[in-house]
């Protein structure tokens, strides 16, 4: 029997890269959110609901993403991956940019 999670089509598919992403994105969002929570302001409690709020919508969108979307048998052109890598870069900058704002 096979124990792996199954994407919309009931295809089994690899849940490593769920796995590393939610795990890192939610060791990173639990360990800096609440201390920049603190820097803007926000009381320690409600950073730390806020940080627990993101990382749980990190995990569903992560699992959305890697598992629910996966499609193990098709391979996505050159293309695709190109503009997915820089609509991420985008974001990391603005995630960046967002992150260094109290610092200023």
């Amino acid at each position: 029997m096979d124990r792996r999670p199954t994407n919309r089509d009931g295809h089994p598919v690899d849940p490593v890269p769920f796995v590393v992403v939610a795990g890192l994105g939610a060791m990173l969002t639990l360990s800096a959110g609440p201390l920049y929570g603190l820097a803007y302001g926000l009381s320690l409690r409600t950073g730390v609901a806020a940080a627990a709020a993101v990382t749980a919508s990190l995990i569903v969108g992560a699992y959305y993403q890697f598992v629910w979307r996966a499609a193990p048998d098709a391979v996505d052109g050159a293309g695709t991956d190109a503009t997915r890598l820089y609509y991420m870069g985008l974001a990391l900058g603005a995630v960046i940019l967002a992150l260094s704002l109290p610092l200023f």
